[in-house]
């Protein structure tokens, strides 16, 4: 899939870390859309399909563990990539088996993040 048929959604109660996604993201030709809110953006995957999530774990309202499993009962082929300033391995091990393509710690660089996307683009264009 290449990234100008691929739409991105991007949920992160921090109004910053959203809008600064999106900005880079969309200069590599994504569609991407930001969220404070995990249910205002499970409302939008509802209404429009997303290929691809990134969504903080620590959030109000909704945790990223359960905005992954609400995500993947909406569209079982989205990609979904958690980042957290809390890393714990127990989170991470729940993350992998409720089918999180990829877990990344904050701070983390652009390029890394880039680089999951990509991966997980390659793998959505071979399905």
């Amino acid at each position: 899939m290449t990234p100008a048929a691929a739409r991105l959604l991007i949920i992160d109660d921090e109004p910053i870390i959203g809008k600064r996604l999106k900005q880079a993201f969309g200069k590599l030709g994504l569609e991407a859309a930001s969220f404070t809110s995990p249910l205002d953006a499970l409302r939008a995957m509802a209404e429009q399909p997303f290929d691809l999530v990134i969504t903080d774990l620590k959030m109000e309202g909704l945790d990223g563990l359960e905005t992954l499993r609400r995500v993947r009962a909406l569209n079982r082929r989205a990609k979904v990539i958690i980042i957290t300033g809390y890393p714990d391995p127990e989170t991470a091990q729940a993350a992998s088996r409720e089918g999180a393509f990829a877990f990344l710690v904050k701070p983390f660089r652009l390029e890394e993040l880039k680089a999951e996307v990509s991966r997980a683009l390659a793998e959505l264009s071979q399905a």
